[in-house]
């Protein structure tokens, strides 16, 4: 395979059975299309966990081979303004269907992109065209829908993939691809990806390129992350009140992987739970944490940032 994020098409969900981890939510889709009548959907729930494999199998399950001259596919964070929905979106909503089928399905993917004036347009043209098109949303944040777009749809829900299910996406790639990735590589894999399939596929596709023997060093060194055990270490040092043994340590770790200080700080705040501290200790490092990353996004020095993250972590047992 030459062509980077071809794999990304090549191992999405062919038929509803090829999802995994959502078992509920296919079930009740599989009665929309065995009915060949839906309501208008919305599929909320993080990246890369099959929200617009679903839609596409949807479509291709109602519609057959002639899917795509009754489908029409947007992505809202290129044209989230109201145009696009008086325009193209309107324009396709309107005409009828082609062929046998009984709707048009227009796809709106990361809909909670468009503004509320675009929303707003949007609402109106899935109420007067809902006889002719039905829509598929779909979002990350549900909570910046507006309401009466919400109360059109029959809303379902994704949440990120449990391990046993990203073990089998990486064991079934593994073996199209001849790729021998051991245990370690594995716990890494799913650390880094969080749930994200595209995520995991576009990391596997990267590391393939540079061998076919999968490990823990080669999968940290491509996604730019920092072995857990290696920012641990230092937060150890931290915590046993040695402050600058545990900054060298955290730069040299920085430097050796070429993190950004919210790289750093996000990393860190997984890895409080692990240390031997008690729980009110640890909930006060994650507040702080917060408190760091706020400061970072508004645009203070990381490295004066992660020292005092640091210091906390020094001071916190005395």
């Amino acid at each position: 395979m030459n062509d980077f994020n071809i794999w990304v098409e090549k191992y999405r969900p062919k038929n509803f059975d090829d999802i995994f981890g959502h078992n509920k939510i296919i079930e009740r889709l599989k009665a929309f299309v065995k009915q060949k009548n839906m309501p208008h959907l919305l599929l909320a729930g993080p990246a890369g966990v099959g929200k617009t494999s679903a839609a596409l199998i949807i479509v291709k399950e109602l519609f057959g081979e002639s899917w795509q001259n009754n489908f029409l596919e947007l992505n809202a964070s290129d044209s989230r303004g109201i145009d696009v929905i008086r325009g193209e979106v309107k324009s396709f909503a309107r005409t009828k269907a082609i062929g046998d089928a009984p709707y048009k399905i227009i796809y709106l993917d990361e809909c909670d992109s468009l503004t509320k004036e675009a929303q707003q347009a949007l609402r109106r043209t899935m109420e007067l065209y809902s006889n002719s098109c039905r829509f598929i949303l779909s979002c990350n944040y549900s909570s910046k829908i507006i309401d009466p777009i919400m109360s059109r749809c029959a809303v379902f829900r994704f949440r990120s993939l449990e391990r046993r299910d990203i073990e089998k996406i990486i064991d079934s790639i593994s073996k199209n691809e001849k790729i021998k990735i051991d245990k370690k590589a594995i716990d890494a894999l799913i650390e880094v990806s969080e749930g994200d399939v595209r995520k995991l596929t576009n990391i596997l596709q990267s590391c393939v390129a540079t061998t076919k023997n999968m490990t823990e060093d080669v999968v940290y060194e491509i996604v730019g992350a920092a072995k857990p055990k290696e920012l641990k270490d230092a937060l150890d040092v931290a915590v046993k009140g040695d402050f600058v043994k545990a900054r060298d340590k955290l730069l040299d770790t920085m430097l050796k992987y070429g993190l950004s200080g919210l790289d750093v700080v996000k990393q860190i705040e997984r890895l409080i739970w692990d240390l031997d501290i008690n729980n009110e200790d640890k909930i006060r490092l994650v507040e702080r944490c917060g408190e760091i990353e706020f400061r970072m996004v508004e645009g203070s020095d990381e490295y004066l940032q992660l020292e005092a993250l640091l210091a906390s972590f020094v001071v916190i047992k005395k």
